[in-house]
C-alpha cells in the first residue's frame, strides 16, 4: 500500500523541467508537485525522474492540450498518450482547462476562451465525459482566465461552471488568481463568482502571479494578464483567503511558467499559502469557541 497522501494538505508547486534533477537530487520540502503531461511525453528522461519523484510525492497531471472546449473533438490519440502516463505515475489529480486550443488538427500555443450557450455546454459536455471515460477517473475542469465577453453568450461563467458539474460529473479547479484578474478586467465581484460555485465540487485551489498592461481600449485603464511569472499578488491572497474560507483547505498549488526563478521561491509562495490556510483555520476556530 502506498504511503503517498492522496489529499496533501501541504501546498504544492508546479513542477517545471528546470527544475526537476534538483528535485530528485534534493527532495525539497513541497507538499506535492504538480506537471503538464506534454513537458514529458516527449521527454522519456524526464518522465523517468518524474516516476522516481512520484515514489515520494504527491504527483497530479495538469493537462493544457486536452481542449475540451475544441468543435472537431478531443484528439483521441493525445488523450491515450495522457492515459498512458497517468497509469505509470498514479497522479492524485487530473485537471485541464475550460478552453479550446486546437483547430482542424493544429495545436494553438494558447487556451482560448468560448461562448457560455447551450450549445457550447452540450459540446464541453460531450468532451468531458469522454476524457474521463477515457482517463478512468474524473476530471477537474479550471476557470479560464478572461479578456473579452461574447455578446452571444446566455449564462454567466458560474452558470455555465454549475451546468457542467451537474450534466458530466466533473470537478473544478478553481484557480483563484484567475479570478480575481477576470473580476478585474470582466467588471464583477469575485467573491460573488466564489460565492457561485458548486463547493462540494472544487478539488484544488491555484495560485499564480499575473502582469498589469495597459488597456488600448479604455484611457488610463489596465488589464491584468495571466502572465505566470511573478509572485502572487496581495489581492489575489486575500482572495485565496477567501476562498479557504468558502470551500475549506484544498490541495492548492503555485503555479510559476515563464521567467522560472529558483525552485526555493517557489516554496517560499507555498509556504505563504500553508500560512493562509493555518490563519484562516484558527480563526474558524476562535469563532467557534467564542460564539
Amino acid at each position: 500500500m502506498s504511503s503517498i497522501p492522496r489529499n496533501p494538505t501541504q501546498t504544492g508547486v508546479g513542477l517545471r523541467l528546470p527544475h526537476i534533477e534538483e528535485a530528485v537530487a534534493t527532495h525539497p520540502p513541497a507538499g506535492w508537485f504538480e506537471v503538464h503531461p506534454e513537458n514529458f511525453l516527449s521527454n522519456p528522461h524526464a518522465l523517468e525522474l518524474l516516476q522516481d519523484l512520484s515514489a515520494r510525492y504527491p504527483i497530479s497531471i495538469h493537462s493544457v492540450g486536452l481542449s475540451v472546449g475544441s468543435a472537431s473533438g478531443i484528439d483521441r490519440t493525445h488523450l491515450a498518450r495522457v492515459r498512458a502516463m497517468v497509469d505509470r505515475i498514479d497522479p492524485i489529480l487530473v485537471s485541464g482547462h475550460l478552453a479550446w486550443s486546437t483547430h482542424q488538427g493544429e495545436y494553438l500555443n494558447d487556451l482560448l476562451p468560448l461562448p457560455y450557450t447551450v450549445e457550447t455546454l452540450a459540446v464541453v459536455v460531450r468532451h468531458l465525459h469522454e476524457v474521463q471515460d477515457g482517463l478512468g477517473q474524473p476530471f477537474l475542469l479550471e476557470n479560464p482566465s478572461c479578456y473579452v465577453g461574447f455578446a452571444g453568450s446566455t449564462m454567466t461563467e458560474v452558470q455555465f461552471l454549475n451546468e457542467l458539474v451537474d450534466q458530466s460529473g466533473c470537478r473544478l479547479l478553481c484557480d483563484v488568481s484567475n479570478v480575481h484578474l477576470s473580476a478585474h478586467n470582466m467588471g464583477y465581484d469575485p467573491r460573488a463568482y466564489l460565492n457561485g460555485l458548486p463547493a462540494d465540487a472544487v478539488g484544488e485551489l491555484h495560485l499564480g502571479g499575473f502582469t498589469l498592461e495597459e488597456d488600448a481600449g479604455t484611457p488610463g485603464g489596465v488589464v491584468l494578464v495571466d502572465t505566470h511569472d511573478t509572485t502572487v499578488a496581495p489581492a489575489a491572497w486575500d482572495l485565496y483567503a477567501y476562498a479557504v474560507t468558502k470551500f475549506g483547505p484544498k490541495p492548492t498549488l503555485i503555479e510559476w511558467d515563464n521567467e522560472i526563478p529558483g525552485l526555493a521561491t517557489l516554496l517560499h509562495e507555498a509556504a505563504m499559502a500553508d500560512a493562509v490556510i493555518a490563519r484562516v483555520l484558527a480563526a474558524e476556530v476562535t469563532r467557534a469557541v467564542t460564539g
